[in-house]
């Protein structure tokens, strides 16, 4: 029997009829009556299932674990390919045994060879202190570790859940710990690497693994964290290596996680522990993203696919281990051809000043700052002594009180005939409130603004009796205005 179809293959509004691997089974209830959800699983991804009533009738017992061929619907729901199943049948153990399981199971892009063989190489090269390197090899020469290391997933759906992606995460974990001790150097750079090769080594025992890949119950209960630190206990023990680097390397395998609220028995409290938190949550946030998004010339659906907006957005379905959806955005052109200069317009001209980048900001204003005008590093300001002295060689002017007297001299001409007091009325209303102009010496003598002519104030008019008016007269108090604002 041959697999026909692969989950990335499947697209909604299609078919699918094909042997898949039943990775997990639910039976719940609905408004419509009982159903079954279903995570089908191959090579190439997973997918969501479902087996409506009366169908659902017909399964009294879905094991997870176990090969199906399915034919149904391809859907979407909640942006997510979902099959609707109209025909389930579990395989027998013998057909079975007739497929290759590595196609329900995937794996590492990277061979087991090629990660076989940087472990060792990094082994080698970075741990110069003999009770590291001997501490190292204990560990990983250990019957169970050695057993299921090669093949492991790292987790069962988040990132790096596929045949050798433990082994692949603990090295690029250990490969971003090494370039940041190159960047800071302070930082322990053999403890930093020691506990990056090891610090998900729990999880060989925290995850079954196989074609189910799920929590066994030592992992349900301790957790990857604890269960790493009773593994490599006896080994550490027996290295030799010196108390506080000990004691260090479990601060950094317990404190990875971050944050108490993430797992992590403690919050990192060193800059070794900063940098193995940082490292494992950067990788692990990658491989997440790479998994949701797979190359853009392949196809992609399934777990895998996304909306994509008229912009060229494509964003995941909603992720509830980081409360968001992801987004992939197109990437920056490899090459891009050299612009060519813009020619200036016919009718506009353009000096050369204009394009001279290598001139600076100073030499372009000195010859855009008209001749008349000399630069601002030649005006002679005066400083404060002598603004002071300045200030002192000048009269000091006393304003004096405007005395309510008569103002005698030449008698004011008469009032025209004929002449209403509206107007003196109007005039005496619109300059009272307004502060009276002092007195100055020479006020008499001094030259009318708009003329050039000596200002003599006209006297004031005269009343029908003949008696002086003691109101200023209106045109002197302005002229005297001007004059002193001066």
């Amino acid at each position: 029997m041959n697999q026909r179809q692969c989950i990335c293959d499947l697209a909604a509004n299609g078919e699918a009829d094909s042997v898949f691997l039943l990775g997990s089974a639910s039976l719940l209830q609905s408004r419509n009556g009982p159903y079954w959800r279903l995570e089908l699983r191959d090579a190439g991804g997973t997918m969501e299932a479902k087996i409506g009533s009366p169908l659902s009738a017909s399964f009294h017992e879905l094991a997870a674990g176990r090969l199906v061929r399915v034919r149904g619907r391809v859907g979407l729901f909640r942006d997510q390919l979902q099959l609707t199943v109209d025909e389930l049948r579990v395989l027998t153990e013998e057909e079975a045994a007739q497929l290759d399981l590595s196609e329900f199971m995937p794996a590492s892009s990277r061979s087991v060879s090629d990660m076989r063989e940087e472990l060792d190489a990094m082994i080698e090269r970075e741990f110069t202190h003999a009770p590291w390197k001997a501490f190292i090899r204990s560990v990983l020469g250990d019957e169970r570790v050695c057993r299921s290391l090669l093949f492991a997933p790292a987790a069962k759906s988040v990132h790096h859940a596929y045949v050798g992606g433990l082994l692949e995460h603990l090295l690029s974990v250990a490969g971003l710990c090494l370039r940041m001790a190159d960047h800071y150097p302070e930082l322990d750079r053999q403890l930093l690497c020691a506990a990056a090769l090891l610090h998900d080594i729990g999880k060989l025992e925290e995850m079954s693994g196989g074609l189910v890949n799920d929590y066994t119950d030592a992992g349900r209960f301790l957790g990857h964290i604890t269960q790493g630190l009773l593994m490599m206990e006896p080994h550490l023990a027996a290295s030799g290596l010196e108390p506080d680097l000990a004691l260090h390397f479990r601060h950094l395998i317990v404190s990875h996680h971050g944050e108490l609220e993430y797992g992590s028995p403690r919050q990192p409290a060193t800059a070794e522990a900063f940098a193995l938190h940082y490292a494992d949550n950067m990788d692990a946030r990658i491989a997440q993203c790479r998994g949701l998004f797979p190359p853009r010339h392949s196809s992609s659906s399934g777990r895998c696919s996304g909306q994509e907006s008229p912009a060229g957005l494509e964003w995941s379905p909603w992720q509830n281990v980081l409360g968001r959806a992801l987004c992939r955005v197109p990437g920056t052109p490899a090459e891009t051809p050299a612009c060519a200069p813009l020619a200036p317009l016919a009718d506009t001209p353009v000096s050369d000043a204009a394009f001279a980048p290598d001139r600076g900001l100073e030499e372009r204003a000195a010859e855009e700052t008209p001749s008349s005008l000399p630069p601002w590093s030649e005006v002679d300001m005066p400083g404060t002594e002598e603004r002071a002295r300045m200030a002192a060689s000048e009269p000091e002017i006393r304003p004096e009180i405007e005395k309510d007297t008569p103002v005698t001299g030449e008698a004011a001409p008469e009032r025209a005939e004929g002449e209403s007091g509206e107007g003196e009325k109007a005039a005496r209303k619109k300059t009272r409130g307004r502060r009276k102009t002092p007195d100055v010496h020479g006020e008499r003598d001094a030259p009318d603004m708009a003329t050039g002519a000596p200002s003599v104030p006209p006297l004031a008019a005269e009343d029908t009796d003949g008696k002086a008016e003691s109101r200023p007269d209106k045109t002197r108090e302005k002229d005297l205005t001007q004059c002193s604002l001066l």
